[in-house]
């Protein structure tokens, strides 16, 4: 026997209607500058994740937030059945933990907080504001690969974005700029958008490899150039519904002949059900099953990304 229940969170997000430009992610290339990257829009996507919980404004910006960042590295993974997870853990502040997933265009995400320490934020709070001290930890795991790879650093920045690039300075070697962008419109509907521009060696797009000093010095001009250029993005620009994603990387990049390349949708994905949570707990050790029932010999599980409750015999 199963069943599946549904909590509602106190003032569920406003969730508007899709523009045709919400919820999607797209690559592109720059190969005259040995650039790539992506760009990214959420609509109504964001506001059905934030609906599970009664996330106060500083929180659903945090989740929304983090929620851009892993889709924007989750998307350029090689395949299309790879999985990145980001876990931000922290202590002494007002979030203290946020979890999200990026697998084949699916997003989830859950975030764990402080009521009272959150109401007791400065208005535009900082990320040392918002975590505390804490850690940031992301995890890859490739397609049909044996192995997976996670690298952790400090929750260590002014915001969520330089937390990210220090990531990719530490784990990735890869410069690597990141842009993101939350907002709540004056109807309550949430919104989202962000970019994220690299720049990699000329062996990898087929040039000269960056050991010869003149093209190891064209390299830094040409970062330097992409750099500058990300940098010029708006959080309007990032977050508005009706600015196709392919005029934007064009206002940015034009004059560099960037190259875009098919756009992936995004949705909502929470991948519980009761038939996988009585096969995960089947494996337990009957010992372990036995501490889980309850009086009735059932077991009771919350999932926290979609806000339901299974109830499952095992």
């Amino acid at each position: 026997m199963t069943s599946t229940t549904q909590r509602t969170p106190q003032s569920a997000a406003a969730i508007h209607a899709p523009s045709p430009e919400d919820n999607r992610v797209m690559g592109f290339t720059i190969p005259l500058r040995a650039g790539r990257g992506r760009v990214m829009r959420l609509g109504d996507t964001l506001g059905v994740i934030l609906s599970a919980h009664d996330y106060p404004a500083p929180v659903a910006k945090a989740l929304g937030e983090t929620l851009v960042l892993t889709a924007l590295i989750g998307s350029a993974l090689k395949g299309d059945g790879g999985q990145t997870t980001v876990q931000a853990k922290a202590e002494n502040g007002a979030i203290g933990l946020i979890v999200c997933d990026y697998r084949a265009g699916e997003l989830r995400g859950y975030c764990g907080f402080d009521a009272d320490r959150v109401a007791a934020l400065p208005q535009g709070a900082d990320l040392p504001a918002l975590f505390g001290e804490g850690y940031l930890a992301v995890t890859l795991e490739p397609e049909n690969a044996e192995e997976r790879f996670q690298g952790i650093v400090p929750l260590e920045g002014e915001n969520l974005c330089a937390a990210f690039t220090q990531y990719f300075e530490s784990s990735e070697q890869i410069p690597t700029v990141l842009r993101a962008a939350v907002r709540r419109d004056e109807n309550g509907a949430w919104h989202a958008g962000g970019l994220m521009v690299q720049h990699l060696p000329r062996g990898e797009d087929g040039q000269t490899r960056l050991h010869v000093e003149d093209t190891m010095a064209a390299a830094d001009e040409d970062w330097a150039h992409l750099n500058a250029l990300a940098a010029t993005v708006t959080a309007d620009e990032l977050t508005d519904p009706d600015l196709k994603l392919e005029e934007l990387t064009w206002r940015l990049f034009n004059q560099d002949e960037v190259r875009t390349l098919p756009a992936t949708p995004l949705s909502r994905g929470c991948r519980c059900s009761a038939q996988h949570i009585a096969g995960r707990l089947g494996t337990l050790p009957e010992e372990h099953r036995a501490e889980l029932r309850d009086e009735d010999g059932m077991v009771n599980v919350d999932c926290e990304f979609c806000a339901r409750k299974f109830t499952v015999a095992i």
